[in-house]
Formats: C-alpha cells, structure tokens, sequence
C-alpha cells in the first residue's frame, strides 16, 4: 500500500473516530441534562433541545424496526467501507471519501444508541418549522447525502462514475 494512501485512512479512522465520539458526547449530554427535564429554549420560537427516544428511523419512520436496522446498518456500513477502500487514490475522489466518512460515523452513531438502548437518542428541534427532533448522527448523514447528490449532479462525469462503479464492483476499468 502506498504510504499516502495509508495516511488517508488512518486520517480517515481518526475523523471517524472523533465525529462518533461527538455524537455519543452529545447525547450523553442530552441524557444528563435533558431526560426528565424540560426544555432548553436556545431561540425562543426557533431552536430547542427536547429529549426524544426514538425507536425508528429519520422522521420516525419504521418505529419499532430495531432488528431491522440492526440487520441492515452493518451490510451498509461495510458496503460503504469497501467503496472507500476500493476507490481510486485520485484527489478527484478525496470529496467522496470524505462524505463516506460523515455516512459511515453517522450510521455507526446510530447504530451504537440502537444496541445500547433499542432506541436512538434525539435532542435537537427546530420549533420555527416543527421539524422532526434529530441529532447529531443524523447531522452527519443528512449532510453526507446533500453532498453526495451535489457531487453526482455538479461535480463527477461520466468517466469518474465509471470508475466508481468498477471500483465498486471490483472490476478492472475498461481502456478504450
């Protein structure tokens, strides 16, 4: 392996690694200074911190598919870690590793609530719209997917797809 490939991933697991950190120090936060509480009025009308044991999936779609996404969340997860790993070492996929990196610590922040508790702890609300109660995961996730729809519709080509795919589906790229 080349030795800027290897910094790449062990730059990789060490951001990781700190944004899953964040995401559990954060919702210990809301557990110690939420669960049983009232609510933390950050902009009156605007922005709050609510407790919230969710046991589904983003807008609480699916409550009470623990098993589920117990099931499903590893298969994404090495999914997506076998991409990072099978991608090309051009600075063209560097963007993409990195939402890789947000996708997999928010998928894995998670993951570790929904074997710990059987539910996903939720503290953020914004009131102005009444959107669902979220954190900081799904912060990860929901920015990961925003940047990835803006890479596939603004920034990669054809010939970039391509080899995304071969590197996906472990196949040599063609020459033509």
């Amino acid at each position: 392996m080349k030795r800027s490939l290897a910094k790449k991933y062990i730059l990789a697991l060490i951001g990781f690694a700190i944004l899953v950190f964040l995401d559990q120090w954060t919702k210990q936060l809301a557990v110690s200074h939420l669960m049983d509480q009232g609510n933390i009025i950050l902009i009156p009308g605007v922005l709050q911190l609510h407790y919230l044991e969710n046991t589904g999936a983003a807008f609480s779609i699916m409550e009470n598919k623990t098993i589920f996404f117990c099931i499903i969340t590893p298969i994404l997860c090495a999914l997506m870690i076998c991409l990072f790993i099978k991608l090309p070492d051009k600075k063209e996929y560097g963007s993409l590793r990195l939402i890789l990196v947000f996708l997999l610590a928010g998928a894995i922040g998670n993951f570790i609530d929904r074997i710990s508790y059987h539910y996903v702890i939720d503290f953020i609300y914004f009131s102005l719209i009444n959107f669902p109660v979220f954190n900081v995961a799904d912060i990860y996730v929901t920015c990961g997917v925003i940047c990835l729809f803006f890479l596939i519709l603004f920034v990669y080509s054809d010939k970039e797809f391509d080899e995304i795919s071969a590197a996906a589906l472990g196949r040599k790229k063609e020459r033509k």
